[in-house]
This record gives C-alpha cells, structure tokens and sequence, in this order.
C-alpha cells in the first residue's frame, strides 16, 4: 500500500510503514533510521521455502529408493511362492512327503509376506509389482534345498537393508513389520540348514 503526500507543488509516492515503523516491500523488511540508511532486516520467507523445496526433493528420493526396494522384495516373495509350489509337486524319492509338507508349510508365510508388502507399496503410492525373481530349476531333493536356502539368505539380506531405508524414511510400522519377516525367514532358513547337515546326495 502506498501513501501520496505534496512536496512544493510535486506529489510523491511513499511506502506504507505498519505499526513498528518498518517498510514492507516484496518478501523482505526494511528499516528507517530518521532519514538515515536502509538495513534489509529479512528474506526469511524466501529462506524457508528454498529450504523446504530442498526437503521435499530428499524425501522424494528417498521414497522412490524405498519403494524399487519393496518391489524388489516382493518379487523375491512371489519366487518363493512358486518355488515351494513347483517343488513339492515334482519332488521324489524317500523323503518326498516329509520334503512336501515342509515347502507347503512355506506357501502360507511367503504369502502373507507378499500381501503385506503389496499393500504397503500401494499405500506408499507406488505400483506393487506382478513379476517375479526367476525360479532356479532343480531335479533333486538336495538341489531345491540348497535353493531354498539360497533364497531365504537373499531374503534376509535385503529386509536388513529395507530396515534401514524405512527407518530413513520415518516409517516406524514399516520397520517393525520388515524385522518381523526377518524373524520369519530366519527361521525358514535354520530349519533348512538343518536338513541339510549331513545330506550328501
């Protein structure tokens, strides 16, 4: 808002001060000592929004790593899936039922596994994936355990390195679900290992 005032016959345009004295002009403040210098006494708002246009881009980056880090995930959800699907259908020999009943045991988990990670990247905003890690071929009972295993280490790696991204992120629910499946594939994991002691053939 400007005032208008007469000087020897000439009209001038003035700033408008408020009630501290101070001349607001376009994002900053400026001050008048009785006639004296100008002192720019703020560009904070600009400041603020420059830092937070910086903020914003961070976050943004850091989700999109979380999310391609979730997709891949699930991927390796939906291998294991098939995976124990496929073996305990073409499994032979001596220890095929107790073999069976172990990998059909596995479906459930790795299900909810990926349900919960289809729904997290949705709600994240992302698109939960549909294709899934390659399932490696085995034509012993030895071989698909070796690839079980294979699996549930790779799994545990990248939780462990998704842990960190949600806790970089600040999604505390994350965190605590993705430590939970730790537990669950850590388990799966030692279970196999186990079998496997001794197993030569």
């Amino acid at each position: 808002m400007m005032r208008f005032a007469f000087t020897r016959g000439t009209l001038f345009a003035t700033p408008a001060r408020n009630s501290t004295g101070l001349v607001r002009r376009e994002g900053y403040t400026e001050t008048h000592d009785h006639g004296g210098p100008v002192m720019a006494v703020g560009m904070r708002e600009n400041q603020n929004h420059t830092s937070d246009e910086g903020n914003g881009r961070q976050n943004d980056e850091v989700l999109a790593e979380l999310l391609e880090g979730l997709n891949e995930d699930l991927a390796g959800e939906l291998q294991a899936i098939i995976m124990y699907l496929n073996y305990s259908a073409i499994l032979t020999g001596p220890y095929r039922k107790e073999l069976r009943a172990l990998f059909q045991a596995e479906i459930g988990d790795e299900q909810g596994h990926a349900q919960f990670l289809s729904d997290k990247i949705a709600a994240l905003g992302g698109q939960p994936t549909t294709t899934p890690r390659p399932v490696p071929e085995a034509s012993t009972p030895r071989e698909m355990l070796l690839n079980v295993l294979q699996a549930e280490k790779q799994a545990i790696a990248d939780y462990k390195q998704r842990v960190e991204q949600a806790e970089a992120f600040g999604d505390v629910g994350l965190k605590v679900e993705l430590e939970n499946q730790i537990t669950d594939e850590t388990r799966h994991k030692e279970e196999v290992e186990r079998i496997l002691e001794g197993w030569d053939e």
